[in-house]
């Protein structure tokens, strides 16, 4: 891997992410009755947007928000282009990973043309969401939040509209945890601007529709799981190599299983809350390929996951794959909605540095005299993998990301030596179950725990 072209500056990339920061202060102190200062940070962020299809709407839509007139149509006009501006960061930033990967990032995933759910509870959500937007940050009180609970409640009784219902409540109980929103010492601004808009745009006809898929038929090879645990949900995404059965060119794929959580269950007892989707965490687990047959594939390369379309195949060494086929697959697109910053994951294969810690506990790798910082606090708690293991490693399987301003490597799984033989060490190695004493003690924490909350559950069902 090319590691100086990580370092490389990117044309653009810090006037895009200035003129999102604007818009996005714009919105702690709100729009109800705007000021001087607004009004310059809204003529900057559509400035920003000069010479896009967008830019006569937002240019129109951050006058009238800067002359407190705005309505729906203008914040949904500043919810897109803020979302272009970071669609186009993403771009740029996952080019220039896959660049530096040795591989050319795909073109974006087309956007659904299918009409969307019935209008009027996207209509409600929107009108929230512009009431927040006018009353801003410092301005939201119990009762302005409060204000989605109804519309979240009737929307997750249609399967269709629960992606975005998820979303909003998500939202506001952040909202309602931090009110009244004068006394906060500190504000997320950007975390809740992206929240705000994401929603926003979401309430838009045809944005939940379903992707289309192509039926999907050969060999799955698994790279490593990324685990996102949250205190109510967690998933495991699978990031692979898929090897078409008519010997097409290989593809970057990824496979995501879920399920809700109970904050009591952590470390490797959230692999239990996903056995459901064993045929897929075993594999991983034990080092197998898997043959599918007609699985589901989106173009943004999300395999729809159902163990009737997946067999357990031969044994598959994931570092093979990464020395083998990784160099050859084909990037994969991204969903329109997804263009973030923070969505950037491009599975890399990286050998032949040295492992550095640092006095704060950082770890870094130098690949050819350049520094790559290791994000060792994405690494869960839910397998053998560790920093110390990291240090240790001499080849290592991650994604990269961008955080911060900079490119930062996620380890999924390294290879290290142990009495002068080759181990792999996966953050994914206990997915399918394990004999590792450590795992064992975890799993069974969270079995009884799992069993008191089954029982307490049951006694409330019965009353």
């Amino acid at each position: 891997m090319r590691a100086d072209l990580l370092t490389r500056e990117i044309d653009g990339l810090d006037e895009a992410l200035a003129a999102v920061d604007s818009f996005d202060r714009v919105l702690v102190t709100g729009l109800l009755r705007p000021g001087s200062a607004q009004a310059a940070a809204l003529a900057e962020f559509a400035d920003a947007l000069t010479g896009s299809p967008l830019a006569a709407r937002v240019a129109e839509a951050a006058g009238k928000a800067a002359s407190g007139a705005a309505g729906e149509d203008h914040f949904t006009a500043l919810a897109a282009g803020r979302a272009a501006l970071l669609g186009a960061a993403h771009d740029a930033l996952t080019s220039r990973a896959q660049e530096a990967a040795g591989r050319t990032a795909a073109a974006p995933a087309a956007p659904a043309t299918v009409a969307g759910p019935p209008a009027n509870l996207l209509v409600a959500a929107r009108s929230w969401l512009c009431d927040l937007a006018r009353c801003g940050w410092r301005g939201i009180d119990h009762e302005v939040v409060q204000g989605v609970a109804r519309i979240v409640s009737a929307m997750l009784g249609d399967p269709e509209l629960r992606r975005l219902a998820a979303v909003l409540d998500g939202f506001a109980a952040e909202l309602a945890a931090s009110c009244p929103g004068a006394t906060l010492e500190r504000v997320p601004v950007r975390r809740w601007a992206d929240l705000w808009a994401r929603a926003m745009l979401l309430t838009l006809p045809g944005a939940l529709s379903a992707p289309e898929t192509v039926p999907a038929t050969g060999r799955l090879l698994p790279l490593g799981v990324d685990l996102q645990e949250h205190a109510t949900a967690v998933q495991a995404q699978v990031h692979a190599v898929f090897e078409p059965a008519d010997g097409s060119t290989p593809l970057l794929v990824r496979a995501s299983v879920s399920a809700p959580k109970p904050d009591s269950v952590v470390g490797a007892g959230l692999w239990q809350l996903l056995r459901p989707h064993l045929s897929l965490l075993a594999a991983v687990g034990e080092g197998r390929a898997v043959e599918l047959t007609g699985m589901p594939l989106t173009a943004a390369g999300d395999l729809i996951w159902s163990a009737g379309h997946a067999r357990t195949g031969e044994p598959a060494d994931s570092f093979a794959t990464a020395r083998v086929a990784l160099p050859t697959a084909a990037g994969r697109a991204t969903a329109p909605l997804d263009r973030h910053p923070t969505a950037v994951a491009v599975p890399v294969f990286v050998d032949g540095y040295a492992a550095a810690a640092g006095e704060d506990g950082s770890v870094s790798f130098t690949l050819a005299g350049q520094t790559l910082g290791i994000d060792v606090d994405r690494i869960p708690a839910a397998g053998p993998l560790t920093p110390e293991a990291v240090l240790a490693s001499g080849a290592c399987i991650g994604l990269l990301r961008w955080d911060a301003g900079e490119f930062r490597l996620q380890p999924l799984a390294v290879e290290t030596t142990v009495r002068k033989k080759a181990v792999a060490v996966h953050a994914g190695a206990w997915a399918g179950g394990t004999t590792d004493k450590a795992g064992t003690r975890a799993e069974k924490a969270a079995t009884d725990a799992a069993a008191v909350l089954r029982e307490r559950a049951g006694r409330l069902l019965r009353k």
